[in-house]
């Protein structure tokens, strides 16, 4: 791959000593680095779900609709998804420590005004700064990490970031109903606020800048590369959270909000491929690992967060479970995260990654097929032991996957590469929240229309089912015409129910199909050397 010419300056005529290109290693423990910044990540991958459960009180609250709730999700992710591949470019210019601390300040501040709104367009606005202020911390911390453990430990060192990534959203939907069903929705937010002192300080002790990433700050400003950007990710965010609510391509909308994702994205491409100081670098993806490794976190992140929305509503639609009840029965998926982590941190060092990977993934399709095979007649049981599995294979597939993305990247480039790396994640995260959604409800008309067209007068066994509804309903003291009405209400409730938990088995089950699609797609990676080794191409 060619340098980056910014990269590539001759560092002798500036009289640089052979030291400044050894191996850079920070002041503090890496553990203690680890736990300042995981705490910041932790807080904001947290709220990213931790409002859901909650949005009805919200509404009632501030006296809005469901719908104009929803833009508390919608507005923090727009938001966040915009910031995330930017924060290379922020880093250049004001430095690591100060766009951390800074990011910091403006989450904490903003979950205080978010307890503290008084109407919608406040708590949106406060979500839009939580969102800003959130999207570069994700990055930041990730690359934080990488660059504080030296090469042999990046396996351990994801392993810890995995915790905040892949437990967070597990544990906000409980956390979530459990706050608002006893104290009020808006400690969702004030919780932030002793967690983001916290995070601060933690972060002004023990975080500093490495040596070699020098800011820029009289870098000129890309206004055309990020008003683009804005551009494409806000309108995809947007059509895929209000998609299926505005029945996709049939409102006028969508079309064109669509075309302006197509074109904006288009023009943000070539923008970044011939802006000299772009504000995003894209020709990281010439790396073979991190294009590979790019591509399947996109998809982990469409197969994880799909089925992760996917059965809350199934257990609180057609089981009849309460918010908080849900979650604990979701909850064993944060417990296999957190023991798998810690395992695939352990295996990086002895066994081949892409092998953990597969063996990962193979796992989650597993878990997977296994809720494919659910009924109306299941005990919570049914549920924890596929979410157990399905939770511990995320550590399987989250460490290795990025160890092997990141690891043929210099360290110089690490940052800017965490960013597009985080983004496509979310993305896919996105993207595979509103494909279910839509497949849910297309497959149970499907399957609704299937189930009334058997039931017709000529069918013996329909004739049976109604008669034994209606002789039910008699013995209750129900006249015979009130009976028979409410034999024929109850039998469409069937149907009904029956092609809901049809269309659930048949997205778990594709979902399942797809994570075994991925499996082969791990040998596309190069081998990472346990050694640092200089990237081919690069300048030795």
């Amino acid at each position: 791959m060619n340098v980056d010419p910014q990269d590539a300056a001759p560092r002798e005529a500036q009289g640089a000593s052979p030291a400044e290109h050894a191996p850079w290693k920070p002041r503090a423990n890496p553990w203690i680095i680890a736990a300042s910044v995981m705490i910041s990540t932790f807080m904001v991958v947290l709220d990213s779900s931790v409002a859901n459960v909650a949005l009805p009180h919200i509404a009632g609250n501030l006296s809005a609709t469901n719908d104009e709730a929803t833009w508390v999700l919608t507005s923090y992710l727009v938001s966040n998804a915009i910031m995330l591949p930017a924060t290379g470019w922020l880093t250049r210019r004001l430095g690591r420590k100060r766009l951390l601390m800074s990011s910091i300040v403006l989450f904490t501040g903003a979950s205080l005004l978010c307890g503290m709104a008084v109407n919608m367009p406040m708590l949106i606005l406060s979500r839009i700064l939580q969102g800003v202020g959130g999207g570069g911390m994700q990055p930041l911390a990730h690359a934080t990490l990488l660059e504080s453990f030296p090469p042999r430990q990046h396996g351990t060192a994801m392993a810890v970031y995995g915790v905040g990534v892949v437990v967070a959203p597990v544990v906000g939907p409980t956390l979530g109903g459990w706050i608002t069903d006893s104290y009020s929705w808006r400690w969702i937010f004030y919780i932030n606020l002793p967690v983001g002192l916290l995070a601060l300080v933690m972060a002004s002790l023990f975080i500093e800048d490495p040596p070699y990433l020098q800011r820029h700050a009289e870098e000129s400003i890309d206004y055309q590369g990020f008003t683009l950007m804005a551009l494409w990710l806000g309108s995809l965010q947007l059509i895929l959270d209000k998609g299926q609510e505005a029945d996709w391509f049939g409102a006028p909308w969508i079309c064109w909000t669509a075309a302006l994702s197509v074109l904006s994205f288009v023009g943000f491409i070539w923008r970044e491929l011939t802006c000299h100081e772009p504000i995003v670098r894209l020709g990281v993806l010439k790396e073979r690992n991190f294009s590979v490794g790019t591509v399947i976190a996109a998809l982990y992140g469409f197969i994880l967060y799909g089925s992760t929305a996917l059965l809350p509503l199934f257990l609180q639609t057609l089981l009849g479970y309460p918010a908080m009840a849900s979650g604990l029965s979701v909850s064993p998926r944060g417990v296999g995260a957190m023991i798998s982590m810690s395992v695939a941190g352990m295996l990086s060092g002895y066994v081949d990654p892409r092998l953990t990977l597969s063996a990962g993934l193979g796992l989650f399709s597993i878990s997977t097929l296994m809720l494919a095979h659910l009924n109306l007649g299941i005990a919570m049981s049914s549920v924890m032991l596929p979410n157990l599995i399905n939770g511990f294979s995320s550590g399987l597939i989250f460490v290795p996957l990025t160890t092997m993305a990141i690891g043929h990247l210099r360290q110089q480039e690490i940052g800017n590469a965490t960013g597009i790396y985080n983004l496509m994640r979310n993305i896919g995260g996105s993207v595979g929240i509103a494909v279910v959604s839509t497949m849910q409800v297309r497959h149970s008309q499907v399957h609704q229309n299937y189930l009334v067209a058997q039931l017709t007068g000529s069918s013996p066994r329909t004739r049976h089912l109604l008669h034994s509804m209606t002789a039910h309903f008699q013995s209750m003291g129900a006249d015979p015409t009130t009976a028979a009405h409410r034999a024929l209400v109850s039998l469409s409730s069937l149907a009904h129910q029956q092609a809901l938990l049809l269309s659930y088995m048949d997205i778990f089950r594709m979902v399942g199909y797809l994570a075994l699609v991925c499996v082969p797609a791990t040998m596309l990676f190069e081998r990472v050397a346990r050694k640092p080794s200089p990237r081919r191409g690069s300048a030795k």
